[in-house]
């Protein structure tokens, strides 16, 4: 660790930094992208930042991550990215870029759920120089882990970005449906479950929406973006896009594709979930929420008590 900071100084002494930031944002999802892209476009604005992106882990799929980004952000391999000199790195996962020449590190998370450590990590958080803490609930649970010192600089309590939206009047609900064509008179309910072996999803998933269907009002489905990978320990190896479209009604239902579930959160009366960020998110609009319960799904998300 000494030598690494050792050559970083020297490279800092051959190669200044100059004035202008030079920021990468490193995602494993497009939903993690949705969660940076606030950020990016507002600090777009200031010329003295410029950005690009990149796929850490899974570099082949750069362009299907990154496909709602502004098309001038520049596409980035791990490998080029490794020999950049970088101001910053921005994550909303625990993804972790091999950027040698240094960068200052900020995790954003993904969501509000619990899940997967995420409320209370047992180790590998030291290395980020800068948490943007959603809620005091985890900022005081990672004190309690042990993972972050209490007076520790790098917390900052920035909320969630991405759904500003919800409650800044931004979003209509008459204006989502109507541009998917489904009828704003009618009263809509939205389908959300999370990703896992254990969701409601691949539980019962198409009994589910079958039943909701039998209502005669506009349904929304939102697949979290791993249920749409074809990798059995995400989908459980169903292709869930081609098995649900077939059994929604184009003229009152709609499978969403999008990453972003925010719109339709906005044109939802009502929202059904098992364990999903998105249901928590929908917490904000103060419409009924319905849960299913899945003991099981609990524990393999290893979801925080």
């Amino acid at each position: 660790m000494t030598m690494l900071r050792a050559l970083r100084r020297l490279d800092d002494a051959l190669v200044p930094r100059g004035s202008v930031r030079r920021v990468l944002l490193d995602a494993r999802t497009a939903m993690n992208f949705e969660m940076m892209a606030p950020v990016l476009q507002a600090l777009s604005r200031d010329d003295r930042i410029t950005f690009a992106c990149t796929a850490s882990e899974e570099p082949h799929r750069i362009d299907e991550i990154y496909r709602l980004a502004p098309p001038h952000l520049p596409r980035v391999h791990p490998r080029r990215a490794a020999l950049t000199k970088w101001d910053a790195c921005l994550s909303s996962d625990f993804v972790w870029a091999t950027l040698p020449r240094g960068a200052r590190r900020v995790q954003m998370f993904h969501g509000v759920a619990g899940k997967y450590n995420f409320d209370a990590p047992t180790d590998g958080m030291r290395g980020w120089d800068r948490f943007f803490f959603v809620n005091s609930r985890r900022l005081n649970n990672f004190i309690r882990s042990g993972v972050l010192d209490a007076d520790s600089g790098a917390a900052r309590l920035v909320g969630m970005p991405k759904v500003d939206c919800l409650v800044d009047g931004s979003l209509k609900r008459e204006q989502v449906l109507t541009a998917h064509g489904l009828d704003p008179a009618q009263p809509t309910i939205l389908y959300a479950p999370t990703w896992s072996p254990a969701s409601s999803l691949n539980r019962m998933g198409a009994e589910v929406i079958q039943a909701l269907l039998q209502r005669p009002y506009n349904l929304l489905v939102k697949l979290h973006d791993r249920s749409f990978d074809p990798r059995p320990e995400y989908s459980g190896g169903i292709d869930w896009a081609s098995r649900l479209s077939a059994l929604l009604p184009a003229d009152r239902a709609l499978l969403v594709r999008a990453p972003n579930i925010t719109p339709y959160l906005a044109a939802a009366d009502v929202m059904v979930t098992d364990h999903s960020s998105a249901g928590f998110e929908y917490l904000l609009l103060d419409r009924p929420l319905v849960r299913i319960d899945l003991p099981e799904l609990l524990r393999l998300a290893n979801v925080h008590p």
